[in-house]
């Protein structure tokens, strides 16, 4: 058996404690590091979706643009065409608008 002394004791309880100190802080900052990431991706993934989000609504407008000049094209070209078209419609709606309106 080895014999301690209060000396060898109090040294190695303040060794002990130098290393909970270097210990909790490491794991701190490796938290950090940590969190500080996590946040970095969650934050390039809800700015990579808003950039999806406003590239396919700006398509989509161009696609609604194109298609009302060819609609305004074609009414233009075909007057009486979209007229009769227009009435057809509003028969139809007449007729089956109605009736689902009374189920």
């Amino acid at each position: 058996m080895t014999s301690s002394k209060p000396e060898d004791f109090a040294a190695d309880l303040a060794a002990l404690r130098d290393d909970v100190t270097k210990l909790t802080a490491s794991v701190s900052e490796f938290i950090r590091k940590q969190t500080a990431a996590a946040s970095n991706t969650v934050f390039d993934a809800a700015d990579s979706a808003r950039q999806k989000v406003s590239d396919t609504a700006g398509k989509a407008q161009h696609v609604v643009a194109g298609a009302s000049r060819d609609l305004e094209t074609t009414i233009e070209q075909n007057p009486l065409s979209a007229v009769f078209i227009a009435m057809v419609a509003g028969l139809f709606i007449g007729i089956f608008g109605g009736s689902l309106s009374r189920r």
